[in-house]
């Protein structure tokens, strides 16, 4: 099917590149529109839980009470918010706001309350509710408002924060770290192609492969947000993916091409060399792109639509990449045949395959199969002490502190948290509904106010038989302390014949936590089930399969362990630049997993097929093992090598936790390329020896049919060695 396909592909490769053309111009033009359409809510609650109820009843029955905007103002030292002329300078700064864009304000004039000043009486701020029916609506006021924001005078200084004042200061955070993104790994990736390739024609292939890949995930995610509501931060974490992928698979490609042009430099048909190419490692593109695509999907069991964007913008992330190395890419090799050697920048030996196994990979490959116990027990050693961190993570929500230092929004979450009562603005909410007796609501206020670690309960709405109390309290809203001040909450009893639903941010947080918890055990056996059929049809073994998802979760637990050593802890956080807050958002370690189980994926596919092809033609374990390490070995570190540079690009991102799934990942690929792949695969195969290929009779019938191999044709057997 493939090698028809290159054919068909080469025939019409101008009509493949012209149409292929207008859609790139499409993609610039309105692809790049998808900044102003993506939600920057984040997406993180739990449509359906009970803060989730707690919030819709509460803004049903008595209106909104978010914070979408905090104006913090701080006055001048022997300035305070006792003077008149403070308040009269915050009072005009307001009333100097467009008409029509605040829905209400409040301030410690106008409430009187004491969580609204300083401990030094210098700073206090403002709420602003906006004015709009939803999100969209309430960014449009916010947009018209925010350059008066901070206008202030009477010698006070005016920073914006707020869920909307943060959601947008996260906003135009993303976009600049993408084009940075961009600018650092675009040059350096064509060095390392040019030194990969030995050529710059060859060398620009796989980077216009990853500019399709870009322009592609835009577009996708573009067409995304009129059908689901999609996080801002998915341009991220779609952009490297489709970044990093596009450039694996063009590597692949390009790389084989090379090979089948210089099998018979003589004859160098074109159209063979691309139907050829197509059949083999277009075949790897295509496994790689639909094993990727089914460990996405898993993110879309999850409640949370971050996990849920993140999910479908992948997938389709993922499919353009695949499909541009799949139809793009062999038209550009068919336009330019052996051209695709042109501008060589050293002299470049025959790209036709390794004939013996004694090369630096092969040597490895042996000296690790003489002592297989020995590796297999310190890698895996290694692996689990690197992990053991992860047993202590600590889970948090996602707030202004994810933005770099110094920004606005930042800094008015950090002096709300220092100098003012903590979690003024983000209470335990309590809503009770079903009555409208006030001395039986005080006297559940009373008892929420008793309870350990609540510093106050205050009645912030009440209207027919619906409450809403708000709980004080000084633990971080990340904390195990906070979190089990939640669960204590929802224990009281409510007052007779009423219901309490309990919200607020940390009770997201616990929401959020049961949610994903309840939901691993099906993205487990999910990923697991499809992994496993996936690799049967690559190797024909039920084993293999078996170790390689053991390896993963080694992998994946040293990898965690790492992230939560840097991250939560902040060891490294004055060199990776960032801010740790003891705390790691519960959706990041998951969406790493599905990303990363496929990526691996991409490497298991492409070593192991080698090594089950050369077994079927020597029938000598060690000798297959060896050959395929020694064949793999410099394309797959090639490969990991141009990943991590595209992920650490993104790893500079001013938002911590995206800087964190590209520093996480990169770690990932790094174990996986060396210790996995160089070390624990060849030891492990080793003592299972001809194991590594058993399976049961019908079974092995139906890998002979309908198997996944590297090649369409045998490869040639290789001259063993001693």
């Amino acid at each position: 099917m493939f090698e028809r396909w290159g054919r068909w592909v080469h025939r019409r490769r101008r009509t493949v590149l012209a149409v292929a053309g207008a859609l790139l111009v499409i993609a610039a033009v309105w692809g790049t529109g998808v900044f102003g359409a993506l939600s920057s809510s984040g997406g993180f609650n739990t449509p359906g839980s009970e803060s989730a109820r707690a919030t819709e009843i509460a803004e049903r029955d008595l209106g909104r009470d978010e914070a979408d905007v905090v104006i913090l103002y701080q006055g001048q030292p022997g300035t305070t918010v006792d003077d008149p002329a403070y308040r009269a300078s915050v009072e005009r700064a307001l009333s100097a706001l467009p008409a029509g864009k605040v829905a209400s304000t409040a301030t410690f004039w106008t409430t009187k309350a004491p969580q609204f000043v300083s401990k030094d009486r210098t700073a206090t701020y403002a709420v602003l509710r906006l004015a709009g029916a939803d999100e969209a609506a309430r960014q449009d006021s916010f947009d018209v408002i925010k350059d008066d924001l901070s206008r202030v005078g009477g010698g006070l200084t005016a920073k914006v924060g707020g869920s909307v004042g943060t959601g947008t200061a996260i906003n135009e955070q993303v976009g600049s770290d993408i084009g940075r993104a961009e600018s650092m790994a675009m040059p350096i990736l064509l060095v390392l192609l040019v030194l990969i390739f030995g050529g710059l024609v060859a060398a620009s292939l796989p980077l216009a492969v990853g500019g399709i890949a870009i322009l592609g995930s835009f577009t996708a995610l573009h067409l995304l947000t009129y059908v689901i509501d999609v996080s801002i931060f998915a341009v991220n974490i779609t952009t490297f993916l489709g970044l990093g992928l596009a450039i694996d698979y063009g590597l692949f490609m390009v790389s084989r091409f090379r090979e089948e042009l210089g099998r018979d430099p003589d004859r160098a048909r074109i159209e063979d060399a691309v139907a050829a190419t197509m059949a083999t490692a277009g075949r790897t593109v295509a496994v790689s792109g639909v094993t990727v695509a089914v460990s996405l999907s898993g993110l879309l069991l999850f409640d949370q639509n971050f996990l849920r964007s993140m999910g479908y913008g992948g997938i389709a992330t993922v499919f353009v990449c695949m499909i541009g190395a799949l139809t793009v890419l062999p038209a550009l090799l068919s336009v330019l045949g052996p051209r695709v050697n042109a501008l060589p920048v050293r002299r470049r030996k025959a790209a036709t395959a390794p004939r013996r196994v004694d090369g630096w990979w092969g040597r490895l490959a042996h000296s690790v199969m003489r002592r297989p116990i020995v590796y297999m027990v310190a890698t895996v050693a290694l692996l689990i002490a690197l992990g053991a961190p992860f047993l202590r993570i600590n889970w948090g929500g996602v707030d202004a502190r994810a933005l770099p230092t110094g920004t606005d929004a930042r800094v008015v979450t950090e002096v709300m948290e220092t100098q003012f009562a903590r979690n003024a603005t983000a209470p335990i909410e309590a809503v009770v509904t079903g009555t409208a007796d006030r001395s039986a609501i005080q006297a559940y206020g009373d008892r929420l106010d008793a309870l350990p670690g609540v510093t106050g309960a205050t009645v912030t709405g009440a209207k027919g038989t619906t409450t809403r109390i708000a709980l004080r309290y000084d633990a971080d809203p990340n904390s195990d302390a906070a979190r089990d001040l939640v669960r204590r909450v929802r224990d009281v009893p409510p007052p007779p014949g009423a219901q309490a639903h309990v919200g607020g941010r940390t009770a997201e947080i616990v929401d959020q936590l049961g949610s994903i918890g309840a939901t691993l055990p099906w993205l487990a056996l999910f990923v697991g089930g499809v992994t496993f059929a996936l690799l049967f049809l690559a190797f024909g073994s039920i084993l293999l399969p078996l170790k390689a998802i053991v390896m993963n979760l080694l992998s994946l637990s040293a990898t965690f362990g790492a992230v939560v050593l840097i991250f939560q802890d902040g060891h490294l956080s004055g060199l990776l630049d960032f801010t740790a807050t003891g705390a790691i958002e519960p959706s990041m370690p998951i969406l790493m997993l599905a990303m990363l189980f496929g990526i691996s994926m991409d490497y298991e596919v492409f070593l192991l097929s080698r090594v089950r092809e050369q077994y079927d033609l020597t029938g000598s374990n060690t000798i297959a093992v060896a050959t395929g390490v020694q064949r793999t070995g410099a394309i797959i570190t090639s490969a990991a090598l141009l990943f991590i540079v595209v992920i650490g690009a993104f790893a500079t991102s001013g938002i911590t936790f995206i800087k964190m799934t590209g520093v996480g990942m990169a770690l990932a690929i790094v174990l996986d390329a060396t210790i996995v792949r160089a070390l624990l695969v060849p030891a492990t195969m080793r003592l299972m020896g001809s194991a590594n290929w058993w399976a049961p009779g019908p079974l092995r019938r139906f890998y002979g049919r309908f198997g996944i191999r590297e090649s369409e044709q045998p490869a040639p057997r290789l001259d063993p060695v001693a």
